[in-house]
C-alpha cells in the first residue's frame, strides 16, 4: 500500500478526534509499508494493544467488517481523500525521466548496499550477523541530554540509593520524549546523530540505507553508504564529489546518472562516524562535508558522531540524539539474537536479567547489551562473579571496541595507559561514591582528575593549565569511552551505577582499604560494593572477618538484645533437626521478629532456594511454625477484622499444628491444649458474622491463653518489647548478616576456616 505523509495523516486523525494512542498507531501505520507485527514493534505495544487501537480507528472512521479487509478499506478511503487534497499535475518528462533514473541507479546499487551493510560483527563474534535478523528500532531524543538546563538537586530528586523503592537506572532515565529513528530521518533533511560510544549509531545508519534500497523508507531517493574514516584515509586525498562518483562508478553508475541524482536532490547521503576520523585529517574532511552539503543541499543527509567527541558546528543540520534502550528495545533485541543463533536462551535471558539489576542497567546500551548476549550464549548464564563480566564491559569500552575496528583517536592523555585510566576513573569513583554523589559539577569532576594527572610524569604544573588538561581528559573519557557523560550542562555522572560501583570496588581493592568499607557494612548503597571488592580479592577472608566484627559490634553494648540471641541460641539449639545451626538460629530470629525468610534460606544447604520453606523443615520446626502463623493471624486479627488474609487463619494454622500429632511431635499436654484453644472458635463456615461478633469479645484472651501454652510447651511466642531504636539496630544487624551471608555464597575465595568460623558464629550472642 501507497504510505501517505505524515502531516495529512495527523492533520486527518484530528479531524476524526482519534485518540493519542489512536493517532500514533492510525499514523504509523499509514504512514509506511510496514505490517502489523513491525508497526507495534516501532511503537513498543504488543500486538494485541495496537489491534485495540486500530478496532478504535476503524470505528471513528465508520469502517465495519472483520478481518484484514478493512486496512484495505481505509487506506482506499484515505488515498481518495489526500488525492482529492493533492490534485496531480500533469506528468512532465523531465520527472519521469529523474524517477526512471533513480530505480534504474538504485538497482544497481542494492547488491553493494546489502553487501556493504546487510551484516554486523562486533567484539568476539566468530561469524558476522544479519542486521535484519538483530536490528532493533532506534529511538533518538530531539533534545540532546547535555545541554538540558537542569540542577543538581533537580536531577537527585527521586534518586536515594537507601530507599526501598530505588530505581537503579533512575540514573540515567530520560524524561523527554522519545521519536523513531526512521521517522526522525523523515522529518529532517539533514540530521547529525549523536550517540555514546556503542548506542548504536552505525547500525541505525546501515539499517536506514537498506531500507531505503529496499523502497522501505524514502523510496524516491537513492541511498550511498560513507564511512568517513575511510573517506579520510583514501590515497590522495579525493574531493567527497569524486570519491562519490568513484563510489557509485564501482556499482556501474555513470557520472553523469550520479551527477543528475545529486542535482536532482535524489540522494539520501549516509555519513557514518565522524568522530572516527584521525585528528590530522579533521579539518580537511569538516571543511568537505560542509562544501558537499552546500553544494548539493536538495539531498538528504544523515551524519553520525559520539557525543562530545569534538565541538563541531553543522548550522544547518537538526542535532538529535540516540537514546538508550529501554525495556521492550531490550527484550526485542535478545528476542531477535538468540532466535538468529537457533537458541532458547531468550525468556532464560531475561529472567536472569530481571534478578540482576547491576547487570540489566548495563543492558541499556546495545554494544553492552551484545557483550552480555555473547556471555550468556557461551555459559548459558551470566559469569557468576559479577567483577569480572564488569571488567570485560568496561575493557570493552576503554580500548577493544575501537581496537576492533582500527580506530585511532585524539589522545589528549596519550601518557595514560588502560590501567593508567582505570586507576583515575577509581579514585573518582571511590570519592564521589564516598560522598553519596551520584551526579557531580564538572568543576568538581576536574579537580579530581587534576589531583591524579598532576603526579604523572611530565605533568604541568600550572594550575591553570593543569586545569584545561583535566578538562580536555574528561571530554576524552566521555567522547571516547562514555564512561563518564554529560547529564545535563556542565553536570556529570558515571554513564551506569554499576560502573561507579565498580571502580569504587577496585579502588577499595588497589588500596587493600578493607576497613573502611567494613565500617560501611550497615549501608544499604554500599552492597554492591561489597560484593565486587569480595569477587575482586585473591582472599576475601579478612573482610569477612571485619564485616563480621562489625556487625556483632553493632549490638553487643544492648543488654536486651543480647538476652533475645541467647534464647534464639537456646531455642534452636533444644530442636534436634537436620539443618545447619546458624540456619536454624535464623529460623527462629525471623519468627520472633517476623522478618523476611532470605536468611535461612541462604544459609541452609538443604531447603532449595527456589522451592517453599516449609516442606523441607523439621517436625519440629514446623510444628513451632504453624503455632506462630497462628498467634500472628490473631493477632493481626485483633488489630483489624477487615485485613486481606482470610478470617480462617488462625484456625487453620492451628489445625496443621494438630495435624503433625500423626508424626508423634506434639506432647499428649500441648495436644490437648490446642484442642481445647481450637474448639474455642465458631465454625466460620456455618456464621461469619457470628464469628466476628465472638472474635470482637473474646479475641483478646483467646490469643493470650495461646501465648501461654505455646510459651510453656514450645518457648516461642515471648514478648520481647523492643523500643523503636533497637527495633531499627536489630533491622540493621539482620541485613548486615544478611549481607555478609550473600558474600560467602557469592564467587569468592574465603579459607574453609574463617568460613565456618563465621558459619558457627552467625547470630549468637557476643561472649
Amino acid at each position: 500500500m501507497q504510505p501517505l505523509p505524515l502531516s495529512f495523516l495527523t492533520k486527518l486523525a484530528r479531524e476524526y478526534d482519534l485518540s493519542p494512542e489512536q493517532e500514533d498507531a492510525f499514523v504509523a501505520r499509514f504512514s509506511s509499508k510496514e505490517n502489523d507485527v513491525s508497526v507495534a514493534e516501532s511503537l513498543h505495544i504488543s500486538d494485541n494493544a495496537f489491534r485495540t487501537r486500530m478496532s478504535g480507528v476503524y470505528k471513528k472512521f465508520s469502517i465495519g467488517g472483520q478481518g484484514p479487509g478493512k486496512v484495505r478499506r481505509l487506506h482506499d478511503f484515505l488515498l481518495e481523500k489526500y488525492q482529492q487534497s493533492h490534485p496531480v499535475p500533469a506528468p512532465d518528462i523531465d520527472n519521469l525521466d529523474i524517477n526512471t533514473l533513480v530505480q534504474e541507479v538504485r538497482q544497481k546499487i542494492t547488491p553493494s548496499i546489502h553487501k556493504q551493510c546487510g551484516t554486523m560483527k562486533v567484539l568476539d563474534m566468530t561469524q558476522p550477523i544479519g542486521l535484519k535478523d538483530i536490528y532493533t528500532n532506534v529511538n533518538i531524543l530531539e533534545k540532546i541530554i547535555g545541554r538540558r538546563r537542569f540542577t543538581l538537586n533537580e536531577l537527585l530528586q527521586s534518586f536515594d540509593l537507601n530507599s526501598e523503592e530505588f530505581d537503579r537506572c533512575g540514573l540515567g532515565k530520560i524524561q523527554e520524549e522519545r521519536v523513531s529513528g526512521l521517522e526522525a530521518v523523515q522529518l529532517y533533511d539533514k540530521l547529525l546523530v549523536l550517540g555514546k560510544p556503542g548506542a548504536g549509531k552505525t547500525t541505525f545508519l546501515k539499517y536506514l540505507a537498506i531500507q531505503c534500497a529496499n523502497s522501505q523508507v524514502l523510496g524516491e531517493q537513492v541511498p550511498l553508504f560513507i564511512t568517513l574514516k575511510q573517506f579520510a584515509e583514501t590515497e590522495n586525498q579525493p574531493a567527497l564529489t569524486t570519491y562519490i562518483n568513484q563510489l557509485f562508478t564501482d556499482c556501474g553508475v555513470t557520472e553523469a546518472q550520479t551527477r543528475d541524482i545529486l542535482n536532482q536532490g535524489k540522494g539520501l547521503i549516509l555519513l557514518d562516524g565522524l568522530d572516527e576520523v584521525r585528528e590530522e585529517d579533521s579539518d580537511r574532511i569538516l571543511n568537505q562535508i560542509e562544501q558537499f552539503t552546500d553544494q548539493y543541499h536538495t539531498n538528504s543527509f544523515v551524519l553520525t558522531c559520539r557525543i562530545a567527541a569534538r565541538e563541531y558546528t553543522f548550522e544547518k543540520f537538526t542535532e538529535v540524539e540516540v537514546a538508550d534502550f529501554d525495556d521492550q528495545q531490550i527484550e526485542t533485541f535478545v528476542g531477535k539474537w538468540f532466535q538468529a543463533k537457533e537458541s532458547d536462551l531468550a525468556d532464560y535471558f531475561m529472567e536472569q536479567l530481571k534478578e540482576t539489576k547491576p547487570i540489566k542497567e548495563l543492558a541499556t546500551n546495545p554494544l553492552l547489551l551484545t557483550l552480555l548476549c555473547i556471555e550468556f550464549e557461551d555459559s548459558g548464564a551470566f559469569p557468576p562473579n559479577r567483577s569480572e563480566l564488569y571488567s570485560r564491559a568496561i575493557h570493552t569500552l576503554l580500548r577493544k571496541w575501537d581496537d576492533k575496528r582500527r580506530i585511532v583517536r585524539q589522545q589528549v592523555y596519550k601518557k595514560l595507559s588502560v590501567q593508567r585510566k582505570e586507576d583515575l576513573l577509581s579514585e573518582v569513583a571511590f570519592v564521589t561514591f564516598k560522598r553519596g554523589e551520584y551526579f557531580f559539577k564538572q568543576r568538581d569532576v576536574e579537580q579530581y582528575i587534576a589531583g591524579y594527572i598532576r603526579n604523572l610524569p611530565d605533568a604541568k604544573t600550572d594550575p591553570e593549565a593543569l586545569l584545561l588538561d583535566s578538562e580536555a581528559v574528561l571530554k576524552s573519557i566521555e567522547a571516547q569511552h562514555g564512561l563518564l557523560v554529560e547529564r545535563a550542562r556542565s553536570i556529570y555522572s558515571f554513564s551506569h551505577l554499576t560502573f561507579q560501583e565498580y571502580f569504587t570496588a577496585r579502588e577499595i581493592f588497589v588500596t587493600a582499604n578493607l576497613e573502611e568499607l567494613a565500617h560501611r557494612v550497615t549501608e544499604k548503597r554500599w552492597r554492591e560494593v561489597f560484593l565486587l571488592t569480595a569477587g575482586m580479592l585473591r582472599d576475601a577472608s579478612k573482610l569477612m572477618q571485619l564485616m563480621k566484627q562489625k556487625i556483632d559490634g553493632l549490638v553487643a553494648g544492648d543488654k536486651k538484645i543480647q538476652e533475645f540471641l541467647h534464647w534464639v541460641h537456646q531455642k534452636s539449639n533444644s530442636i534436634d533437626v537436620s539443618h545447619k545451626p546458624a540456619a536454624v538460629r535464623a529460623f527462629y530470629l525471623d519468627l520472633a521478629l517476623n522478618l523476611n525468610l532470605d536468611l535461612k534460606l541462604s544459609l541452609d544447604l538443604k531447603p532449595s532456594l527456589h522451592l517453599d520453606l516449609k516442606p523441607s523443615l523439621d517436625l519440629g520446626l514446623s510444628l513451632d511454625f504453624y503455632l506462630y502463623l497462628s498467634f500472628q493471624f490473631s493477632f493481626y486479627l485483633s488489630l483489624d477484622l477487615g485485613l486481606s488474609f482470610d478470617l480462617s487463619q488462625p484456625s487453620d494454622s492451628l489445625e496443621q499444628a494438630l495435624y503433625l500429632d500423626q508424626y508423634g511431635v506434639l506432647m499428649p499436654e500441648l495436644k490437648h491444649l490446642l484442642q481445647q484453644l481450637k474448639d474455642q472458635l465458631p465454625n466460620l463456615e456455618e456464621d461469619k458474622e457470628q464469628f466476628k461478633q465472638w472474635w470482637k469479645v473474646n479475641s483478646k484472651a483467646w490469643i493470650e491463653q495461646l501465648r501461654s501454652v505455646i510459651i510453656e510447651h514450645r518457648n516461642i511466642g515471648h514478648d520481647w518489647q523492643f523500643n523503636e531504636q533497637q527495633q531499627k539496630l536489630f533491622n540493621q544487624y539482620y541485613n548486615a548478616n544478611q549481607l555478609l551471608v550473600d558474600c560467602l555464597n557469592s564467587d569468592c575465595y574465603v579459607s574453609q576456616e574463617v568460613r565456618q568460623e563465621i558459619e558457627d558464629t552467625l547470630l549468637l550472642p557476643v561472649k
